[in-house]
């Protein structure tokens, strides 16, 4: 029988709920979304560039921490505060991932946990 491990790191922000930073299923991790916040739990309230950057760093970090990383990224789920930033957002996320293209969906919301821009959740390989 497969178990579900639980991941922490503390080179991302440790999660603000009942839930963890990302869980190991059978060799696939399957990240919690991820807002702008640094790995000491400071929220960034800059532009949807600032908070991009650090979102995807905060994925980066986790999957690092695992002996993975953003090129073993089978699949992500964008949530935009509002769908006017998906051109920047765009621009940033394709700075992190390059030729490596995961499908991705990207869904505007209502409002994201501390009123952030843009959430990121992955599923990745180890």
């Amino acid at each position: 029988m497969q178990t579900i491990t639980p991941v922490s790191t503390s080179n991302a922000p440790q999660a603000i709920g009942p839930y963890s930073q990302a869980c190991i299923y059978n060799g696939i991790i399957y990240t919690s979304g991820q807002i702008a916040l640094t790995p000491q739990g400071i929220f960034l309230e800059g532009d949807i560039r600032t908070q991009s950057k650090q979102v995807l760093e905060n994925l980066k970090a986790i999957l690092e921490s695992l002996n993975s990383g953003l090129h073993k990224v089978i699949k992500t789920t964008v949530f935009l505060s509002d769908m006017e930033h998906f051109n920047a957002l765009n621009e940033v996320y394709a700075q992190y991932f390059g030729n490596h293209k995961p499908a991705r969906s990207t869904i505007a919301v209502k409002t994201l946990p501390k009123n952030a821009l843009v959430e990121i959740e992955c599923i990745a390989t180890l």
